[in-house]
């Protein structure tokens, strides 16, 4: 029996990402230097990182989306921004590549780059419904 509509319980947030790393401590720290994303708190008394409310996505993709940057990834992260262009000059300004995509989109502008090990980043600057929030 499907429960009523008004009685479905839904998530309200991503609470985490967890990803394997060839050293943990390293991608941390490029995390945060490069992108603002404090690494997880050293006590339970020591509260973790906090993003700003808005839209997200959840696709799932096949392997031939090109989305992940090859077969040997299973995973892509894909940041919202408030100002790509600035984002990737100061990204740049700190040596890393970055690839802004020429395309403007109904919901934004992206960018891609790469961590460390060679994971997929898209940065994203919401236009249009997902910059309005829901109706």
């Amino acid at each position: 029996m499907q429960p009523e509509e008004g009685d479905v319980q839904r998530v309200t947030g991503v609470g985490g990402i967890f990803v394997k790393a060839r050293d943990p401590q390293e991608l941390a720290r490029w995390y945060s230097a490069h992108l603002g994303v404090d690494p997880p708190p050293e006590s339970y008394g020591q509260s973790s990182w906090w993003q700003e409310a808005g839209p997200t996505v959840l696709a799932a993709m096949g392997d031939d989306s090109g989305h992940f940057g090859g077969a040997e990834h299973s995973w892509a992260l894909n940041f919202r921004v408030a100002d790509l262009d600035a984002m990737v000059e100061q990204l740049r300004a700190g040596g890393v590549v970055v690839e802004v995509d020429p395309q403007e989109y109904p919901n934004g502008r992206f960018a891609s780059l790469q961590d460390p090990e060679g994971n997929q980043v898209q940065l994203w600057q919401p236009e249009g419904a997902d910059r309005r929030g829901p109706a």
